[in-house]
């Protein structure tokens, strides 16, 4: 099992930029990626960004490229998001998500954590 906890979530004025981490732990020595992904009510989770787990090949959805950046620390075993020109449709629980070699979706998931952009 992988474990996955957020931080960094909280509250941003418009324009403004924060900082999302999640820590994986537990088995990931067969991991193949991670991503952010953010939800808000009665809508569906929407994928973001994705890097490999070594760090390479990110990726980004139309909708946060050019402002939000993924990256990884192999050494912390960790993945950020840095999140700049925050809009208040940025409002939404923010969820770290990884992959394993062997799946075809993000299989772990952390517990999410509340971004909330103020107008």
């Amino acid at each position: 099992q992988v474990q996955l906890v957020e931080s960094g979530g909280g509250l941003v004025q418009a324009g403004g930029s924060l900082t999302l981490s999640c820590a994986a732990s537990g088995r990931t020595f067969n991991m193949r990626s991670m991503g952010w992904f953010r939800q808000t009510p009665g809508k569906e989770r929407d994928l973001l960004a994705t890097v490999s787990w070594s760090g390479g090949r990110p990726q980004y959805a139309d909708s946060v490229k050019g402002r939000f950046t993924i990256s990884r620390d192999n050494a912390k075993n960790t993945v950020s998001l840095q999140m700049n020109g925050l809009k208040p449709e940025d409002t939404a629980v923010y969820f770290c998500a990884a992959r394993s070699v062997d799946s075809y979706e993000f299989d772990y998931w952390g517990q999410g954590t509340q971004v909330t952009v103020s107008s």
